[in-house]
């Protein structure tokens, strides 16, 4: 969802009322954040839209855990954790999980989708958030059931802060990846690894702070990790991921593979690359 202007130049008077638009928008965004805590009505069209008006939920606890900082310290990289209390098995486990900021201009951060080759649907990442909010994630184990968890948090601008770095720069560094292995991996048990995309994931908020023209959403939307032939990871997001997209993930080995990954953004922009991955004897 992007209402702000192109980047083309506009007419001075003009250039000046989108301004004073999105100063407006961002002060409604704020004055609103209040109630987000005990007011539901952002969450009820969201949950409206995902699930339908009457869908329930089961409490997170013994499935699903949310840890996201009270006060954030950086609006537009707000560090989100979701630790599963339940083992990725054949019988029973979490197939997806959806982020939802309720207050951002697009509330649906993403979903994430898992299988048992995780061992563990655990997952860490860093969000946008633009008002005082609720954030939530939601588990959908492979029967159907749906599990929510929420946490509140403070910060306010992530979506219209500036880039880290200026547009040529983020340009010319677009689509290069990094994967790290976080310990020993051993065969057929659990292991971490940190997957990051260099990626300016603009919003449409933003604002060029040098021609300060307003910089059209481009983000990424779709990102697929495999190992070997199994799909270990898949995510469809949309603009409240902060730029340069992080994830944390867990994985189950089967042996001396090739870790693919593939990013595709909103400009249908595709970025694959490949890493061998090295396996310890099981302890």
């Amino acid at each position: 969802m992007n209402f702000a202007p192109t980047a083309s130049r506009l007419p001075e008077p003009r250039r000046l009322a989108a301004a004073l638009c999105a100063l407006l928008l961002g002060a409604l965004l704020t004055v609103s954040a209040g109630s987000a805590r005990a007011g539901n009505s952002a969450w009820d069209d969201i949950r409206s839209e995902l699930y339908g008006a009457e869908q329930t939920f089961q409490p997170a606890a013994g499935v699903i855990e949310l840890e996201a900082p009270y006060r954030a310290l950086d609006a537009s990289t707000v560090p989100i954790t979701v630790t599963a209390k339940i083992p990725q098995s054949e019988e029973r486990y979490i197939r997806s999980l959806t982020l939802v900021v309720d207050e951002n201009p697009a509330p649906i951060v993403g979903t994430f989708h898992f299988s048992p080759a995780n061992g563990i649907a655990s997952i860490s990442t860093r969000v946008r958030v633009n008002a005082y909010t609720n954030i939530r994630a939601i588990a959908e184990t492979n029967d159907g059931t749906l599990y929510m968890a929420a946490e509140y948090v403070k910060a306010s601008g992530g979506c219209s802060a500036p880039a880290s770095s200026d547009q040529e720069a983020a340009m010319a560094r677009m689509g290069k990846m990094k994967l790290r292995q976080l310990g020993a991996w051993r065969l057929n048990e659990t292991a971490e690894a940190q997957f990051q995309v260099s990626h300016p994931n603009y919003s449409g908020f933003q604002q060029d702070q040098v021609s300060q023209l307003w910089i059209p959403a481009h983000y990424v939307r779709a990102i697929t990790l495999t190992l070997g032939e199994r799909e270990i990871l898949r995510f469809d997001g949309d603009i409240s991921i902060s730029e340069n997209p992080t994830f944390r993930f867990f994985v189950k080995p089967q042996g001396s593979e090739v870790l693919h990954a593939k990013v595709v953004d909103s400009e249908d922009k595709v970025f694959e690359q490949s890493w061998p991955i090295q396996v310890e004897p099981s302890s």
